[in-house]
């Protein structure tokens, strides 16, 4: 049997600030490749210790963030802890036209405005949204002290936004709880082979 080219998926990944999906996101683009585009978000945040410009953020003044949001630059953004973060359009629909499969990974709130814009797109590609959890607010508490790169009123004011996000796993189709960071590879990894080889979207 022959099967029909399949249409390219957008593959949305969401979780609380220090659970674990930038992580995860990194291991799904090393073992994927490059049928599976990785979006480079922008940010008017600074850039942190290890980071790389194009490669880990493309990190705008909020000048020229705000200039690409009147000129409709973003399929998405939303300010987060006092800082802009967007998803360029161009880099979505350009990756889905080349038949590669889109990940993307994105807050809560830029999770509904992608829903929204693909609602009014036509012919849109289909979304598939996973949210990945922390056991438990103390463990995520734990991970953002250990990580050591912010102030003890930073991590309050994160964890009362990680509460306020995970409040709204219903809206996604599917959840992960990352307890143990292989068990929660192997799950979205098995989500996007499965998506991958759905008849029905």
């Amino acid at each position: 049997m022959q099967r029909e080219k399949r249409q390219p998926i957008i593959f949305l990944v969401s979780a609380p600030s220090g659970a674990g999906k930038t992580t995860l996101c990194e291991m799904l683009k090393k073992e994927f490749g490059d049928s599976l585009y990785t979006l480079v978000t922008a940010t008017t945040r600074p850039m942190r210790p290890g980071e790389v410009e194009s490669q880990s953020y493309f990190f705008l003044t909020p000048q020229e963030f705000a200039r690409r949001v009147q000129a409709g630059g973003f399929l998405e953004h939303a300010t987060v802890h006092g800082n802009s973060y967007g998803s360029p359009r161009e880099q979505v629909f350009q990756a889905l036209e080349k038949g590669q499969d889109v990940l993307m990974n994105v807050d809560v709130q830029g999770a509904a405005s992608v829903r929204a814009a693909l609602a009014q797109t036509k012919n849109a590609p289909p979304l598939v949204d996973i949210f990945v959890a922390p056991p438990s607010l103390d463990a995520l508490r734990s991970r953002l002290t250990h990580r050591g790169q912010d102030s003890a009123e930073v991590i309050e004011r994160r964890l009362q936004q990680s509460s306020a996000e995970m409040a709204r796993w219903r809206e996604y189709r599917y959840l992960v709880i990352n307890d143990d960071l292989k068990t929660a590879h192997d799950q979205i990894r098995a989500i996007v082979i499965a998506e991958r080889a759905r008849i029905r979207k």
